[in-house]
């Protein structure tokens, strides 16, 4: 069965799935600092997730300016990493609370189950802002004009084939 699907909806289905992709990498790449630094150095679950909150928001933003909603050239300090960042640490307040929280619960319980605890809460937290995140940067963030993205999506299709 195949979907008859206009252009325009063609390119943001393509952009949800390259977000997905993108937010696998950033997620494991977060999750594995997590829990490193939970599970193995003992860094209070609090600091290391501010610090794998930062090392994953490097390769998603970079990834999703330039995969995802395929943006060149220079980068704008005020127009794109100040606003992602801003999105990030929204995000970073969000899954700290959480982490701190699991934290808490489990802090009797073995290493194992405090560092599952741990990232089940970051992940948690994370995906209630996967959407949202994706809207922002689609409609704000990244926002061309609706005949760019479409150009831009038929040469990827071009270069792809």
């Amino acid at each position: 069965m195949q979907l008859n699907l206009s252009p325009a909806r063609r390119a943001v289905m393509g952009r949800i799935a390259r977000y997905g992709s993108v937010s696998v990498i950033s997620t494991a790449t977060s999750l594995s600092v997590l829990g490193i630094l939970v599970g193995l150095t003992r860094f209070s679950a609090t600091f290391a997730n501010v610090i794998a909150v930062a090392v994953g928001t490097v390769p998603s933003f970079t990834l999703n300016r330039r995969w995802v909603w395929t943006y060149s050239g220079r980068i704008s300090l005020w127009r794109q990493i100040l606003p992602y960042c801003l999105l990030s640490f929204a995000g970073l307040v969000l899954s700290t609370l959480a982490v701190h929280m699991a934290s808490d619960a489990t802090v009797a319980s073995s290493r194992l189950v405090h560092t599952a605890a741990v990232e089940i809460a970051n992940l948690g937290s994370y995906g209630a802002l996967w959407l949202l995140q994706f809207v922002l940067c689609d409609r704000v963030l990244f926002k061309r004009s609706r005949l760019a993205a479409i150009s831009a999506e038929s040469e990827r299709a071009t270069r792809a084939a």
